[in-house]
């Protein structure tokens, strides 16, 4: 079983499985006295191919760009609908500036996409992908709060 450590990001394999066997008797550690044996009935879970490094790189650029407040609350308004600045501002309550800011963020990462119609910019969402991301974060920090 994986012990939850709060606050704590681990950065390698290695770090997360001293963190998993850190309470475990010294007997139930491998390579303890017993040796390291797994019951018949486990299997060991499947390996899983890492995706090409610049996969990788590009979905924690991805990431970073929703990793803003604001731009989540518009991600979610987006996914509502489409809506121009004006309504951003009125719907998060922010400054004009502040939505432009974070706009010009999401559609350098090819999260929202603007249409001119007349003097205004109407943004929608590229695709529903990035909205379930945000959505799904959302409800994981809810539930949370709800457990405590």
């Amino acid at each position: 079983m994986v012990e939850h450590i709060p606050n704590r990001c681990f950065t390698t394999r290695l770090e997360i499985d001293m963190a998993t066997v850190g309470s475990q008797a010294p007997s139930a550690l491998p390579g303890g006295p017993e040796g390291h044996e797994h019951s018949p009935a486990r299997q060991p879970p499947a390996t899983v191919p890492a995706p090409p490094a610049a996969t990788l790189a590009a979905s924690g650029e991805l990431l970073r760009a929703l990793a803003a407040p604001v731009r989540i609350a518009i991600v979610l308004q987006l996914r509502a609908g489409e809506r121009c600045v004006h309504e951003l501002v009125d719907a998060l309550e922010v400054t004009q500036p502040l939505i432009s800011q974070h706009l010009r963020v999401l559609k350098a990462a090819g999260v929202v996409r603007g249409e001119r119609r007349g003097r205004e910019v109407v943004y929608h969402l590229v695709d529903d992908h990035l909205a379930h991301i945000v959505v799904d974060a959302v409800a994981h920090v809810q539930e949370g709060a709800r457990n405590e």
